[in-house]
């Protein structure tokens, strides 16, 4: 029985990424996939065609199927987070990144442009966290919710889908970041501070709040890092960023 691309994808990525890394980045054949699966080898190589084209496979002549996730690009990042893949912690602190590179933009552009619907949404947000926080809850889904809906308010639809990715990049890990309380009351006090400033209309504020914000799970992932013997950039030898 054919089975869904959404359905099949996640499963076929995740098989593909245990058994590769176990057998020095070689995955299994087109043959043994569809037979693992039971699917058709058509359904295999049209799924492989799409694996390849983010860069989390490479099929050589002759030598089979490799997997290449340190090539892979953003695109790949929700798929990766669907099949349960863990992330290097490098890659996430590249995403954490960029996300921050561009939330601070969010930021501005959303104190100019939210709506009142987008300004109740995060009202809504931020009345659940007190309640999750009141509960001894983390916030890690709240807190995805409350950036993003920051980034829905600019208006600019691609810019919530780059953005999406970057939380899907992370989402395994947000439950571990959010598992210390005092977290989570800093993390609600600042996107309080946020919210005040993008409903006063105030850019400027709303920028450098979103930075020091940021800057807070930048810093978690330096440790992160550090801890694994991985060297994250220093800031002073990065190129300058214009925003």
């Amino acid at each position: 029985m054919s089975r869904s691309e959404n359905e099949f994808l996640p499963d076929l990525v995740a098989y593909i990424v245990k058994t590769a890394r176990a057998s020095g980045d070689k995955a299994p054949s087109e043959r043994e996939l569809a037979e693992h699966f039971s699917v058709s080898r058509g359904q295999v190589r049209e799924s492989l065609a799409i694996l390849e084209a983010q860069h989390l496979i490479e099929r050589r002549a002759k030598s089979g199927i490799y997997l290449t996730m340190d090539a892979a690009g953003l695109s790949s990042m929700a798929l990766l987070a669907r099949a349960g893949v863990q992330l290097k912690p490098r890659q996430i602190f590249e995403a954490v990144e960029l996300r921050k590179i561009h939330e601070i933009k969010a930021a501005e552009l959303a104190a100019q442009r939210a709506t009142a619907e987008n300004l109740d949404r995060l009202r809504d947000i931020l009345a659940r966290s007190e309640t999750q926080i009141a509960d001894g809850l983390g916030l890690q889904r709240l807190d995805g919710e409350f950036h993003l809906e920051i980034v829905r308010a600019t208006q600019n639809e691609m810019f919530y889908k780059i953005c999406s990715s970057f939380y899907a990049a992370s989402e395994q890990r947000m439950p571990i970041y959010f598992g210390k309380p005092e977290r989570n009351i800093k993390s609600h006090t600042e996107h309080q501070q946020i919210f005040d400033a993008l409903y006063r209309r105030d850019s400027i504020l709303a920028q450098a709040l979103m930075n020091t914000h940021l800057g807070r799970a930048q810093s978690y992932w330096t440790e992160i890092l550090d801890g694994n013997g991985e060297q994250a950039p220093d800031e002073a030898e990065l190129l300058p960023v214009h925003i």
